[in-house]
């Protein structure tokens, strides 16, 4: 049964070096056990290319949703220990990226501070943002402009290539986790 505890969390993940696939697996598990994300519903794997900086490996990028009883500070901080925890290093915008955790929505929370803007202030222009969100929160509501993420992808100009692969993220079993 759906408790609909906690807030509701949508997430872009994205990894372009090392094991990809098993960079987002982490996360993905780092993220049930540290950030308390439950009720997870993870997207289709996509393959997309970079965006900014060209020379670069193509990534593998997912979206997650769930719910957390964290705070969106905490659930940002968490994140980032995550990110950490993984190996990402410190690189140029748009550069490489061992993993990469975005909140894209919280809620229906508005912040604009500087290590936190919510929504995500670039996520309707962003196909490899879109495509994997439609997957699994079609219906969910942008809480700035209204739309659905179904008609945000529907609107959105980017021309970037973005192509379902066959990997699968795995979710741990809810019910036997200690958490």
């Amino acid at each position: 049964m759906i408790s609909q505890a906690g807030t509701f969390v949508l997430l872009s993940l994205g990894a372009n070096l090392g094991n990809r696939l098993a960079s987002l697996q982490l996360a993905v598990e780092f993220l049930q056990r540290d950030a308390e994300l439950q009720e997870i519903s993870v997207s289709n794997v996509y393959e997309t290319e970079p965006i900014g900086y060209k020379n670069q490996p193509s990534f593998l990028n997912i979206a997650i949703c769930g719910r957390t009883i964290l705070s969106a500070l905490e659930f940002h901080t968490v994140c980032k220990q995550i990110e950490q925890e993984i190996g990402r290093q410190n690189r140029k915008q748009w550069h490489e990226r061992e993993i990469d955790i975005d909140i894209l929505l919280f809620g229906n929370e508005i912040i604009r501070i500087e290590k936190l803007q919510l929504p995500h202030p670039r996520m309707e222009e962003r196909k490899f943002v879109l495509v994997p969100s439609v997957d699994i929160a079609p219906n969910t509501i942008h809480p700035i402009s209204g739309k659905t993420i179904s008609r945000l992808l529907s609107e959105c100009v980017d021309t970037a290539e973005v192509v379902q692969t066959e990997l699968r993220i795995t979710i741990l079993n809810e019910l036997n986790s200690p958490y």
